[in-house]
């Protein structure tokens, strides 16, 4: 009888050690796809970031309203720049994609600026980059739901307590522009 009863200890501290480890393993998976996802994200801003002095260059000409859209872009962006910790960035670069729609919207309005084939070039650029950052945007948000979701769980909102993994902040891109649409696009 007692061997029955080791047996089944051992059983059970067995299963505890492959539930913690498998535990373990499926939080790093997660903390690390969301690290590769967040990643993406930021590839893609940095990509944005390098056409701005283009866009800027090719409206230079600009005064009056129009000019203000263009320094407050140069201020988003600079912040941007500047911004060095995940969740500042992420708010930093919702205040850029902002300022940006805010900027197109404005130069939409001048004859001259719509049948500059420089201008039209940046503005699909712009609008292909917008929509590549939303696509990766969304698999980070999903990647931070599952992440966020697995944490709460037992045993392994334990382990991650141990191990000082903690949620993730989604990604958003503002609450007025995910209330008009999830797919981001540039005004024309």
């Amino acid at each position: 009888m007692l061997e029955y009863i080791a047996l089944g200890v051992v059983g059970l501290g067995a299963f505890g050690v492959f539930s913690a480890i498998s535990s373990y393993n499926r939080l790093m998976a997660l903390d690390e796809r969301c690290n590769t996802a967040f990643a993406d994200v930021d590839a893609l801003l940095n990509h944005r970031h390098d056409l701005i002095p283009g866009l800027v260059q090719s409206v230079q000409s600009v005064v009056g309203q129009e000019r203000y859209y263009v320094d407050t872009v140069m201020h988003a962006y600079n912040e941007a720049i500047r911004a060095n910790k995940p969740l500042m960035r992420l708010k930093a670069e919702e205040n850029l994609g902002a300022t940006i729609n805010d900027l197109f919207t404005g130069l939409s309005r001048m004859p001259n600026m719509n049948t500059s084939s420089h201008f039209t070039e940046l503005r699909e650029s712009f609008k292909d980059v917008e929509n590549q950052i939303t696509a990766a945007r969304r698999f980070y948000n999903n990647t931070v739901e599952e992440h966020n979701a697995t944490l709460r769980q037992f045993p392994n909102n334990m382990i991650a307590s141990r191990l000082r993994i903690y949620t993730r902040n989604p990604y958003s891109l503002g609450a007025e522009r995910v209330l008009k649409q999830e797919a981001v696009s540039l005004r024309v």
